[in-house]
């Protein structure tokens, strides 16, 4: 039977339907606002793999049927995700994972298609709310529900759900998700606002994602099935009766060894001690390895925890809001054309710029909303070594996209114009060592290699990690959390910015939502350490270099006449490809007429430049021109006034007297001025006798 409910959000009706579509998934919904509509459904079924980690899958899928169009390239159907789809599935799994019950261990999958995209709506938000409410009504134990949406900001005013138009025009663009008790996720990128303007914009999400709450919650009560009954994917109470009382404060003393291999090592030593003395294959009574190492997790977990609640102190002995140790450098490699090391405690990241050129922009292949060419983008590398680890090097995963696109939004705020400084900017992020947040190492040195490639950027930015450990009602924030921190703690609040504003946020949580008031603690927080870590990358470079690397394309634009283009490429491109060949250089074309050159070599860079400024002059009807003759005829000269325009100049119309022969007056090679009598149908008059005269008049 059909179900409906539906509220008005922002002059807007989202509605939530269920019952009539995939009616074999333990949940699907029916999520549409505007014309926007995303069909969202979640099973789940016994984890056959046995892995040790939840297994939750979010695939989100965007039907190019949904904007009316083919799938482009020879095979027409969708391929492999785009960068939107895998940042969406991203965008939904990280408030959805914490809200499965403790040890709860089903194979459970959440699929979400757009199937129809108004242009205006964006799908992803609408993804989120309806795998909330696909997994709520379901019997899947699901602790939620959650909700979303997203925040704008235009001239002092916050929208919510912003049309795509009014984020490209706005300052902020933020998604807010909440559960009941408090906010769970925000992620979006700014154009540096304060801090207070974006714990106003988290409320303003907050607020009305209690309306949505109200609206699943509706859903719930009229087709919601019972929950399914559930064992723990691992007992391991008999496993921590056993470990506890025996290795619980050897545990303790190694996590006050400070470097995280060492500690690693030495907490592996132990666990491998106690499986040999507990496990026994033979003993079906013994507990298994796979619980002896959850009972070591929990012990761990209680070790970090216990060390910063009760003794406010942290695994390598620092303070609650004290970073680590900072180094940087840049220039550093030799052929690049700007390049930095950042290293903050055991993480560090090299950054490497690259400057190019108009055929360098990444087209983007949005099957739902057409977008700009990319001119800035930065990739994000983690590969194994930088964990200690040895595993397959493959292409990049959803982590690497994620952290790509982070540290991409948080820099993208303070590039400078493309008129100021036309280059296409590609940023290669390679973390070489990582024990906590090295998407903020990647924006660190992102800042010193632009810098150190001459990039004119308005202000340099920083990025933080601020974590939490919450103990009933007391709330502990910690500045620049560890890798371990991290995965024992109950939040990860990335923060980047100027000394300014922020740039780009990104926070995700373990527990059912914080308050705004520890929010706006932690951004002040963040802000501190923030502008500790400028003044160090300051110190190293203190502002952009004035001149970019000698190996770097040097970059000229030049603006002609629209109507020109067609003469500055020729039949088949032969003029263009002329030029490039004469003059040693790449030119591009643009449909506006801009005309790009670049060239390793400046000087002649600057010849194509000032050649292809002329030619795209258009002939002016009574100016008078100094030209060359190129050729004689015996009715007159042919006359090139700049390069792409020439005309003839009449015998009758080369002296104010009689004219014998046109080699009387000119040969070819001489520079003669002429008068611009007519243009008609591409062919020009002109007349010298006329200029002497207007000359002799003036």
């Amino acid at each position: 039977m059909k179900e409906r409910v539906e509220r008005t959000i922002a002059g807007r009706t989202l509605s939530i339907e269920t019952g009539e579509l995939a009616r074999q998934a333990d949940g699907a919904v029916l999520v549409r606002y505007g014309d926007s509509v995303v069909l969202v459904t979640a099973v789940a079924e016994p984890d056959r793999r046995n892995v040790p980690f939840l297994p939750l899958t979010i695939e989100y899928r965007e039907k190019q049927y949904a904007a009316g169009q083919f799938p482009g390239g020879i095979i027409k159907r969708e391929g492999r995700p785009t960068h939107k789809e895998v940042l969406t599935c991203r965008m939904i799994d990280r408030p959805v994972r914490p809200l499965f019950p403790k040890g709860y261990h089903e194979d459970i999958q959440v699929i979400a298609w757009v199937l129809s995209a108004d242009e205006e709506n964006d799908p992803d938000v609408l993804a989120q709310i309806g795998a909330s409410a696909a997994l709520a009504i379901s019997d899947i134990p699901f602790l939620g529900p959650i909700a979303g949406c997203r925040v704008g900001l235009h001239k002092d005013e916050f929208i919510i759900n912003p049309t795509h138009a009014e984020r490209d025009v706005g300052e902020l663009d933020i998604v807010v998700s909440s559960t009941r008790g408090g906010v769970v996720m925000v992620e979006g990128h700014a154009h540096t606002i304060p801090e207070e303007d974006l714990l106003t914009a988290v409320q303003c999400g907050h607020d009305i994602n209690m309306e949505i709450l109200g609206l699943i919650d509706q859903l719930v009560e009229r087709v919601g099935k019972p929950k399914r009954d559930w064992e723990p994917h691992l007992d391991t109470e008999k496993a921590m009766a056993l470990a506890e009382p025996h290795y619980y404060e050897r545990l303790k003393k190694c996590h006050s060894i400070a470097s995280k291999l060492e500690r690693a090592e030495a907490v592996s030593a132990l666990k491998k001690e106690a499986i040999e003395e507990f496990c026994d294959p033979d003993d079906d009574e013994a507990p298994t390895e796979r619980e002896v190492s959850e009972a070591f997790f929990e012990m761990e977990n209680r070790a970090m925890r216990e060390s910063i609640v009760k003794e406010r102190r942290r695994l390598d002995g620092r303070a609650l809001d004290q970073v680590r140790d900072l180094s940087c450098s840049v220039a550093l490699l030799p052929r690049t054309h700007g390049s930095a090391l950042f290293t903050r405690g055991e993480t560090q990241s090299l950054v490497v710029t690259t400057l190019g050129t108009v055929q360098d922009e990444q087209r983007i292949l949005d099957p739902l909303i057409e977008e700009e060419p990319k001119k800035f983008m930065l990739h994000y590398n983690f590969p194994p070594f930088s964990v200690g680890e040895v595993r397959p090097v493959r292409g990049p995963g959803r982590r690497e996209y994620g952290h790509g696109e982070l540290a991409e939004r948080a820099l993208q705020a303070v590039l400078p114009d493309s008129d100021e400084f036309p280059y296409t900017l590609r940023l290669v992020a390679d973390i070489l060592e990582s024990n906590g947040s090295s998407s903020m190492a990647g924006v660190c040195g992102g800042t010193l290699a632009l810098m150190d490639a001459g990039v004119p950027i308005k202000n340099p930015v920083a990025g933080i990690a601020i974590g939490l450990v919450k103990a009933e009602d007391d709330v502990f924030l910690l500045t620049d959390i560890a890798g371990a921190e991290d995965h024992h703690g109950d939040m990860d609040l990335k923060v980047a910015g100027t000394q300014h504003g922020i740039t780009a946020v990104q926070m995700d949580l373990k527990v059912k939502g914080v308050t705004l008031e520890t929010l706006r603690e932690a951004f002040g927080q963040a802000r501190e350490a923030r502008m500790h870590i400028l003044r160090t990358m300051l110190r190293t470079l203190a502002r952009p270099r004035k001149e970019i690397s000698e190996y770097a394309p040097r970059l000229l634009r030049v603006k002609i006449d629209p109507d020109s283009i067609g003469k500055l490429i020729g039949p088949g491109g032969k003029t263009i490809k002329a030029l490039e060949e004469k003059y040693e250089c790449n030119i591009e074309v643009e449909d506006d007429g801009t005309v790009t050159v670049s060239s390793t070599d400046k000087g002649r860079a600057q010849e194509a430049a000032d050649y292809i400024g002329k030619m795209g002059q258009k002939v002016q009807v009574g100016a008078i021109y100094e030209g060359v003759v190129t050729e004689i005829k015996d009715f007159g000269a042919i006359v090139e006034l700049f390069p792409g325009a020439d005309g003839l100049c009449h015998i009758s119309q080369l002296d104010e007297g009689y004219v014998n022969e046109v080699r009387d007056i000119c040969d070819v090679g001489d520079s003669i001025v002429v008068k611009v009598l007519n243009v008609e149908d591409n062919s020009v008059r002109l007349s010298r006798k006329a200029a002497l005269k207007e000359n002799k008049g003036s």
